[in-house]
């Protein structure tokens, strides 16, 4: 989550490259970069409150959109469920939709995603909806949310994030 923090855009096209251009290998490079112990990993989220690097383009929204998708991540699978505030919501789903690296633009092609509790809709085609969260969560390919989502794309989206 903070490995991008460090590096400007040299850094993170030099990442991309040695990791072929492969979201999975060039968050391997990533993490291999940055494997520290337990205790210098918590020191730098401290010294991470606010996005910098690469994570600060778009006033923040890089960051923000990584932030919320791995912290999501960690709270539903350790079933500690967060509301996240609307207003995040509002700001990071339409870059989510755009973020290369999530290659949300082939997952939701032909379809029309819709979010029920904030003021967001993207694309044509059958419907998908729900809440913001796992619509963020969908857009970025995560498996185990389509059960809080409806409409009929959903087939879809589902058989798209695997």
């Amino acid at each position: 989550m903070i490995s991008y923090d460090e590096l400007g855009a040299p850094g993170v096209l030099r990442r991309f490259a040695r990791g072929r251009f492969r979201p999975g290998a060039v968050n391997e490079v990533g993490v291999a970069e940055y494997s520290y112990e337990p205790e210098r990993l918590l020191a730098l989220l401290d010294q991470h409150l606010t996005p910098r690097g690469f994570t600060a383009l778009g006033g923040g929204r890089i960051g923000l959109v990584d932030g919320l998708i791995h912290h999501q991540d960690i709270r539903r699978a350790l079933g500690r469920p967060r509301q996240v505030p609307v207003e995040h919501l509002a700001a990071a789903l339409p870059v989510a939709v755009g973020a290369p690296p999530l290659r949300a633009k082939q997952r939701i092609r032909g379809l029309r995603l819709v979010a029920d509790d904030v003021d967001f809709s993207t694309g044509e085609g059958d419907e998908v909806r729900g809440p913001g969260e796992p619509l963020l969560m969908a857009i970025a390919g995560r498996r185990g949310v389509v059960d809080e989502l409806d409409g009929p794309g959903l087939s879809t989206l589902a058989a798209r994030i695997g």
